[in-house]
C-alpha cells in the first residue's frame, strides 16, 4: 500500500478520505444517478465496488432484500477471483478465513461390489501451476461483505440501498439521464410506494429471473437442458475418510459433488436429482430434505452419513442458458445507438454447479464492465467503448456453457473414453478462470508484438511473477500491485544495458514524458498527477545492488500528491534465481506490456515502438 504522500495518516489507510459524492453522502435515494445497479449478488457488488472507487461517479446499488445477505448459495472461489480480490485489497483476509482446496478425490462404484464406492484417484487442484493464488471455499455472503467494506471505505462512501424492489425501466431519447427506473419500497412506512430515479446507465445483476433482462427484451438463445440438484450445508457424523476433501462421487445410485466449507466442520453436498422432463413444471422443488439425505446415504455406501445439523438446504433447477446479448442494443439497431442498460451474471447465463463457475464468471462480467463505464463517465472515452462489454463477455458465457455441458456429461458417466479424473486435470485452466482470451478490439491491440513477451498472451490475464523492488530490496509479485482503480498498467521490461547508461529505456522514458504524441501527455487531464491514468513500472535485467534507483529515468519516479514527492516504488530488479524475463518469455531486447484496468494484456510493443503505443491508446481514449 502507498499512503502518507497526501500527509501523515494515523488511522486505517484502507479507509480513504471522503471526496466528491462521498462528502456528506445522503442515505436517501437520489432523483438522478450516473449508474443504477440492480441486485447485490456477485455481479452487482463488483460493479458497485469498482464504481465506488471514483468520487466523481454517482452510482447506487439497490437490493430488494431488506438487509445484508446472511447465507449465500454460492461458495466456490476460483483462483482468478482471488486474484481479483487482491486488486480490491482483501485477498489475504479472505484466504485466511476460507477453506483451501488443494486436491480433489474421485470416488466411483466398486467393480467388485457396485453398491459401494471406492476412491479411484486423488488429483492436485492446480497441477500446472496456473496461479499463485489458491482455490477457496467461502460463503458468498462473506464475499459480498468484503466488497461492501471496500465500497464503504472508498472516497464515494457507497453503501447498498436495501429494501427497494426493481419494478421496471424505460430508455428515453432525451436528457442527460435517459433511463427512467421505477422502484418500490418493500418495507417500513413507505412499503408499496413507488418512486422514479433517472439514470445514465443501468446494470442488471438481478439473477436468473432478471426483470432488467425482461425490460430490454433480451432472450435466451436456447435452453439446452434443465437439471435439478438437492443441496445442503450440513454437519455430519461420518466415517467417510475424505469428508474434509473436495470429492466428486459417481456411484451406481447417483452422483454427489462434495465441498468442505470454511470453519473445519461444515460441508456442502450437492446431490444430483437428474435431468428434468419438459412437463416437470417445478415439481422437483417439492423434494423434501429427508429424500436428499436418503439419496446421499445411498450414494455414499458403505460409509455412514448421519446428519446432525442442517444450516441451509434447497432444491433448485438450473438450465444451460445464455442470452443472445448482454445490453439493450438489438443486433439490427442503428449503428449510432449506444448501450444504456447492461445485464450480468445469472441474468444472462446459467449453468450447473458442477464446474463451480457461477459466482466467479458473474464477478468477471462486471469487473470487465465497471472500468469501461468509469472511462466513459469520467470523460476519457466515448460511449463506443461500452460496446466491447457485450462483444467480449457474451462469447465467454457461451464458452462456459459448452465446457459445463461436457463436464456435466462426464460426471454423469458419458464421454469419449477419457476418465473424468484425466479430464479434470487436463482442463484445470478453464474452471480456474484463466482461459479467457479477448480478441483484438478497441481495447485489445491488433498490432501487438507477441514474440517479445511469449509468456503474456495477448487478450489473456496478466500472469504475475516475482521481482525485487529496488528502493527497499523487497520481493514483490509485480501483478499484485494492480489495484481496482481504473488505471492502465504499463510494464517496461528493460533491455540488457546497464541502467546508468543511455539505452532504449531512456529513449522510451523521454518520449513518454515529453513527446506530444505520448499517451501520458495526450490523455492525462491538465494539472493531474502523472500516475492518474497510467501506472508505469520498469523491470531491469540487473540485480538489485547492481544499480542505484536514481539511475532509472524520472518517468519511473513520478512526483505525486500535493507535496510532489517522488514515488520510488515502481523500479524493479531481476530476482536472483528467479528471472522474470526467462519465466515470462520476455525478449532480452526489452518489451512494453500494457495491461487493462481489469488485468488483461492489451498490447505488447518494443521499447522503440512509440507510434504503436500512441495509436493504441488513441483508440482507447477516443472521444469522437
Amino acid at each position: 500500500m502507498q499512503f502518507h504522500h497526501h500527509g501523515y495518516v494515523s488511522t486505517n489507510p484502507r479507509v480513504k478520505s471522503a471526496a466528491g459524492v462521498g462528502i456528506d453522502r445522503s442515505p436517501e435515494m437520489p432523483d438522478t444517478v450516473d449508474v443504477m445497479i440492480v441486485g447485490s449478488g456477485p455481479a452487482g457488488i463488483v460493479a458497485a465496488a469498482q464504481l465506488a472507487a471514483f468520487p466523481d461517479i454517482h452510482a447506487v446499488l439497490v437490493e430488494q432484500r431488506p438487509h445484508r445477505l446472511e447465507l449465500g448459495h454460492a461458495d466456490g472461489i476460483q483462483a482468478r477471483s482471488v486474484e481479483t480480490f487482491q486488486a480490491f485489497g482483501f485477498a489475504n483476509e479472505i484466504i485466511d478465513e476460507a477453506y483451501q482446496i488443494t486436491e480433489t478425490a474421485f470416488w466411483k462404484a466398486d467393480p467388485e461390489a457396485p453398491e459401494n464406492i471406492v476412491r479411484t484417484k486423488i488429483t492436485p487442484d492446480d497441477p500446472h501451476g496456473i496461479s499463485e493464488f489458491p482455490h477457496l471455499i467461502v460463503n458468498q455472503a462473506r464475499v459480498i461483505d468484503y466488497f461492501c467494506d471496500f465500497m464503504a471505505n472508498s472516497p464515494s462512501r457507497m453503501r447498498p440501498h436495501y429494501g427497494y424492489e426493481f419494478v421496471g425501466l424505460e430508455v428515453l431519447d432525451e436528457g442527460d439521464y435517459p433511463v427512467k427506473v421505477t422502484l418500490r419500497y418493500v418495507e417500513g412506512e413507505r412499503a408499496g410506494e413507488e418512486i422514479v430515479v433517472h439514470a445514465k446507465y443501468v446494470i442488471g445483476g438481478d439473477g436468473a429471473r432478471s426483470k432488467v433482462r425482461d425490460c430490454i427484451g433480451a432472450t435466451y438463445s436456447k435452453v439446452i437442458s434443465m437439471h435439478a440438484w438437492g443441496v445442503a450445508d450440513v454437519i455430519v457424523d461420518t466415517n467417510f475418510p475424505d469428508i474434509r476433501t473436495k470429492c466428486i462421487i459417481n456411484s451406481s445410485k447417483g452422483s454427489i459433488l462434495h465441498i468442505p466449507r470454511e470453519g473445519g466442520y461444515l460441508f456442502r453436498t450437492y446431490v444430483d436429482l437428474g435431468d428434468l422432463a419438459e412437463d416437470d413444471n417445478h415439481k422437483v422443488r417439492q423434494t423434501p430434505l429427508e429424500e436428499i439425505i436418503r439419496r446421499a446415504n445411498e450414494i455414499m455406501a458403505p460409509y455412514s452419513f448421519d446428519v446432525k445439523n442442517v444450516a441451509w438446504w434447497s432444491v433448485y433447477e438450473v438450465g444451460h442458458r445464455v442470452t443472445q446479448r448482454f445490453d439493450d442494443v438489438p443486433s439490427d439497431a442503428a449503428p449510432e445507438r449506444m448501450p444504456r442498460v447492461f445485464i450480468a451474471g445469472d441474468a444472462c447465463h446459467t449453468h450447473s454447479a458442477k464446474a463451480g463457475q457461477g459466482m466467479n464468471v458473474s464477478m468477471q462480467d462486471t469487473f470487465n464492465l465497471g472500468w469501461k463505464l468509469a472511462q466513459v463517465l469520467r470523460g476519457l472515452s466515448s460511449e463506443k467503448l461500452l460496446r466491447t462489454y457485450n462483444a467480449e463477455r457474451q462469447q465467454i458465457a457461451q464458452d462456459l456453457i459448452d465446457f459445463d455441458l461436457e463436464w456435466s456429461g462426464r460426471m454423469a458417466g458419458s464421454g469419449d473414453g477419457e476418465s473424468i479424473e484425466d479430464f479434470y486435470v487436463r482442463t484445470a485452466e478453464f474452471p480456474a478462470g484463466f482461459m479467457t482470451q479477448y480478441p483484438p478490439s478497441q481495447v485489445i491491440s491488433a498490432e501487438a508484438r507477441q514474440d517479445l513477451a511469449t509468456g503474456y498472451p495477448l487478450g489473456k490475464r496478466f500472469k504475475s511473477a516475482r521481482a525485487m523492488r529496488r528502493c527497499d530490496a523487497t520481493v514483490k509479485h509485480i501483478g499484485h500491485e494492480h489495484q481496482a482503480d481504473g488505471r492502465w498498467r504499463i510494464y517496461v521490461f528493460a533491455d540488457e544495458a546497464h541502467p546508468a547508461t543511455q539505452s532504449a529505456v531512456d529513449d522510451f522514458a523521454q518520449w513518454w514524458t515529453s513527446d506530444h504524441k505520448s499517451p501520458l501527455l495526450r490523455h492525462t487531464p491538465a494539472g493531474a498527477d502523472p500516475n492518474t491514468l497510467f501506472e508505469m513500472k520498469v523491470i531491469y535485467q540487473q540485480g538489485v545492488h547492481d544499480f542505484e534507483i536514481t539511475d532509472a529515468p524520472a518517468a519511473f519516479r513520478p512526483k505525486n500528491g500535493p507535496f510532489q514527492v517522488e514515488d520510488w516504488n515502481q523500479v524493479y530488479a531481476t530476482l536472483e534465481g528467479e528471472d522474470i524475463f526467462e519465466e515470462r518469455g520476455i525478449a532480452r531486447s526489452g518489451a512494453v506490456v500494457v495491461v487493462r484496468p481489469d488485468m488483461y494484456v492489451a498490447h505488447i510493443a518494443g521499447l522503440e515502438d512509440h507510434d504503436s503505443l500512441a495509436r493504441f491508446f488513441a483508440g482507447v481514449f477516443d472521444l469522437s
